[in-house]
Parts: C-alpha cells; structure tokens; sequence
C-alpha cells in the first residue's frame, strides 16, 4: 500500500529545510509526497512560488487535517499540529532550538521554542511521534524543561550543515559565481528577522543602512567584495522588490543580494567574513570555521543556555563608530577556528541523511530502500559578476610600468595619489558623466544596440568633452579603451592576471598622462591591487597604430 508523507510548510524559511529532506525519499515508488501550508504564519510571501516549482500535490490545510497520513514532517511548530492524522515529526528550520519565544507562566522563565510544553505538549500530553535534534546538549535541555517529551526524541543530525560540509570542496567555484577575484576578500553580511537583528529596529536604529554607504566607502572595490544574506522572513516579509528599493544604493556600489532559500549557504562557504547577528548563519559560519564579526548580538531573544548564546557572548564585535577597515581586516587576521561551534551544531556530522531515512521509514513502518541515503549536493549558483555603477574615486601610484591603483565610492581621509573619477555610463545621476574622466560600460563587442566598442566610446568622447577616457568592458578580462590624443587601445589580461579590467583601465589611463607610450609591439603594464599584480597587455587597435604624446590631465589632481 502506498504511503502519503506530508511536507508542512509554516513559511518559506521553515520550507528551505523541508527541501533538505525530499531526496530521502527518492525513488520510492511506495512514497506520495504532499505538501500543505498552514497559514499560520505572518509570512507568506513566497510559498506559492515554491510549491510551483515542487510540482508536488498541494493540500489546503483543512483538508491536510482530515486526511488520513502515515508520515507529516514539519520545520516548525506553527499551526495545529496536534490535529494531524497521522504520524508527526519536526525537525529544526536552525542551529537547534535557540530562541526565546511565547508567554511564560508565572515565575518561570520565557520557554524556548520548540523546547518546551507550550510547543510540545496538547492536553498535558506529547503529540509529536518525532522531535529531531542535532546534538545531545538539546536533549539536556529538553530533559530539564519537558521531560514527557524525551521519549520523542531523536538524534539525527543537521542535513543542512551537512549539505555545507559536503560542498566545502567547491568553496572556489562559488567564489568565482560571484565574481569575487583573486584576492579579493569576500564581506558576507546577514541578518536575522528580529527586531533586534542587523535589519532590525535595533532598539529604534537600524544599523545595517547606514553601515553598508560605509562599507562602500571604506572598502576599496577590487580589495572587497560585498554581499548579503537576508532571512527569508525579511525578504518575503517586505518583498524582494522592497528589498532591492531600500538597497538600491549599496547594490549600485556592487552589493550582490544572494537568494535566501537556493543560495544562502553557497555564499557562507564562499565568504572570508561574516558580519552578521545571532541568527543561525552567523553560527553556521564560526561552524565552517569562517571569521565571524557581531554587529548586533540579541542577547535578550536567546535561550541562554544555548551554545549560540554562548557563542554570541563571546564573538568579535564590530565597532560603528571607528573605522571599518581595520576592524575587518584585523577579525581576518586574528582569526582561530573555534571547534565549539562545529562540535555544537551537529553530534553526527555527514549521518543527517542516514539517520532522517531511518527514523522516517521507522515511523511509515517500512524497510528503507535498498540504496545508501543521500542529500542533494548544493547547487553551483547562477554567475553575478559585480556590477559597479555608483561613482568611483580613483588613486593611482605609478613607477615605470607598475601602478598601484585604488578604487572606492568615496575619497578616504588622507588618501594619496593621483586622483580621477570613474563613472559607469549607467550612473543614477546623469550630470556625474560630465564630471568623469574616465566613462565605463560592460558589453558585448557585437552588441548592435551599443554599436561596439569603436562606435560606443567614440560617442562618448563627443557627448561629454571634459572625459578624456571611454572604456568598453568586452569580458570578465579585457576591454577596449579610447583615450583622447591617444587613440583606441585593447587591453587584455595575461594569463596569471584576475583583476577588473575596468581598474585595469584607469591604471592606464594614469600611465599614460604621466607620459607612458604604448609601442607598435604593444606594453604589458603591472596592475597592483587587491593584494597582488596583474599584468595586462595593451597594444593598438589597428596593426602598426602608434600613440600620440600623453595627455596630463589627471596628474596632480589629488587632495
């Protein structure tokens, strides 16, 4: 007889580790899955377009609740659970179970979700067949606050901790989907929903708007690469579109959005830093052995004998009011992987799968399939090249064919150098391009729209005369450039370069107005930045083209 298993979905955060679960059964011709939502939580945005792209039967939940089942799995404890016909288990949507939530009776504390009568309990009985925890210390906890329920439980890991851990191979791939170069240090930042977190009220201040204009400013462009992680109540609370309105600013100075349910975890391995809250993220990281900085800590919402509360007392704090720079650098530097977190977030690190099937296929009272079980591997996410198009302030050092070179959306404090201003041709406010000396775009060479990259830079050069330089991104390395008194000149990266063409540009256009000539046979000029050199060849565009002498223009011109 064929088995019905249920998936309820509360939200689309409690959905994400439903998804973790659904190749364990795979393959089994004796399983129907179905899928319900609850509707019992404030947000439902999302879940409609995930139930699409399941492609599974979905049950209204009043008619989930009269229909006779063998197996209900559910990410949380939202909606009548207790009503269900049929087998229940729940496993955490987190690290565990971590934070205070409900009203707490008389002279007891605030019950922790998830860990106390007020979720388990109906009646003064247990109703859940199967309380899935990760490691023995939530056991500890639940024996000390709900012992009728111990009996449920079951010590099965974290499949999606384990999904990380299995995808740590491919740490570089994920860094290369999302065009972070050689060394450049990749700048996480994640928040969890509460008021409380780095997106949150934050006690009437939220920090995270007014940090990321900063983080911008202070970050050089090609040393940093900036993106966020927002949890999936943030996101689909507020809409993605409202998401993308209010980060309008940071994402024009090259901050990637990552997708919270497919993404999200793909971006934690590839991260060199965390700056994050006391959401599971954050733990996960310090878990991976990732630099984790707190900018907010959210102590009052946390179980305190939690290991993450342990582990937000005594994480690295970032300091708003000094510079971030140093701050991220020295959390870099310093860094020590705690085994604490690891050790903490999983008592059976890459068993999740094994031990789910088991305890699942228990409770269906059937005999598992014969092959091993396994989780789907994380997939390698879509390619997001950053995309700069909010101003950039240049400082360039040149000696001989090395030139160092600087780019950020502000003009640090006691920064030296020659200084010009490089706008992206799609900049917010028009009247910058007839400030800027240098003009950037990224297209295709065969781009009939834009004329390629002959056509296109010489129309710039006419529509604004105070640019001296127009530059034509054709690739993730090279570009084409057209430098007033100097002609049309290619610029390529040779084999052992991985830097922006674009700043490569600009590292010419410097060379050249302090007098550098680009010989029939061409130059190879050394481009330092982002800790490294990466040598990119520039010759003419047409075959035996000689460059007029050098224009002076952006000599000098720093503060």
């Amino acid at each position: 007889m064929q088995r019905r298993v249920l998936l309820v979905v509360h939200n689309v955060t409690s959905a994400g580790r439903l998804l973790d679960l659904v190749p364990l059964f795979h393959d089994d011709f004796r399983v129907q899955l179905l899928v319900t939502s609850t509707g019992s939580s404030a947000f439902q945005g999302g879940i409609q377009e995930l139930f699409a792209d399941l492609e599974l039967p979905v049950l209204p939940w009043e008619q989930a609740l009269s229909t006779p089942l063998d197996l209900a799995v559910s990410a949380s404890f939202g909606g009548e659970l207790a009503r269900i016909k049929g087998h229940l288990s729940v496993i955490s949507h987190g690290t565990g179970y971590t934070k205070k939530l409900g009203k707490s009776r008389a002279g007891s504390r605030e019950p922790t979700f998830g860990l106390a009568p007020e979720w388990l309990l109906d009646e003064g009985k247990p109703f859940v067949d199967g309380l899935v925890l990760s490691h023995p210390e939530q056991l500890e906890r639940l024996a000390r606050v709900c012992a009728p329920a111990v009996p449920a439980a079951v010590l099965a890991g974290d499949p999606c901790f384990d999904r990380m851990l299995a995808a740590v191979p491919y740490r570089e791939r994920f860094r290369r989907a999302l065009g972070v170069r050689r060394g450049q240090r990749l700048v996480v930042l994640n928040s969890t929903w509460n008021p409380e977190g780095l997106f949150g009220s934050g006690g009437g201040q939220d920090m995270l708007p007014g940090l990321l204009p900063r983080l911008a400013a202070e970050l050089p462009a090609d040393d940093y690469r900036l993106a966020a992680v927002l949890h999936p109540n943030i996101w689909y609370g507020h809409g993605p579109g409202q998401i993308r309105v209010w980060l309008d600013r940071a994402r024009r100075a090259g901050l990637a959005l990552i997708d919270p349910v497919r993404a999200w975890r793909q971006a934690l391995l590839a991260a060199d830093l965390v700056l994050g809250d006391f959401g599971a993220v954050s733990y996960y990281a310090a878990a991976l052995g990732t630099p984790v900085l707190l900018a907010a800590d959210g102590a009052s919402v946390l179980d305190p004998q939690a290991p993450l509360a342990d582990f937000v007392r005594h994480a690295p704090r970032l300091d708003p009011l000094v510079a971030l720079r140093p701050q991220i650098e020295r959390a870099v530097a310093r860094h020590r992987p705690d085994p604490a977190a690891a050790r903490f977030v999983t008592s059976e690190p890459a068993r999740s799968a094994e031990l789910l099937r088991r305890h699942f296929y228990a409770l269906l009272s059937l005999p598992e399939p014969a092959a091993p079980a396994s989780l789907e591997p994380l997939a390698l996410p879509p390619y997001c090249p950053r995309k700069v198009t909010a101003p950039l302030q240049v400082r360039a050092h040149v000696d001989g064919v090395d030139i160092v070179i600087e780019r950020s959306t502000e003009h640090p404090y006691g920064a030296d150098g020659d200084a010009h201003l490089a706008v992206h041709e799609d900049t917010r406010r028009p009247g910058d391009l007839d400030l800027a000396d240098v003009i950037t775009r990224e297209g295709r060479p065969d781009d009939p729209r834009l004329g390629g990259p002959g056509l296109w830079t010489a129309e710039v050069l006419r529509r604004h005369p105070h640019c001296s330089a127009a530059v034509y991104v054709t690739g993730p390395d090279s570009c084409t450039v057209r430098v007033r008194r100097h002609g049309v000149l290619r610029v390529s990266a040779s084999a052992d370069a991985d830097a922006d063409p674009a700043a490569a540009a600009s590292a010419l256009y410097t060379w050249l107005a302090h007098g550098g000539t680009v010989p029939a046979g061409g130059v190879v000029l050394r481009v330092h930045t982002a800790g490294g050199v990466h040598p990119f060849r520039v010759e003419a565009d047409r075959p035996g083209y000689r460059t007029a002498p050098p224009s002076q223009r952006c000599r000098n011109r720093a503060r």
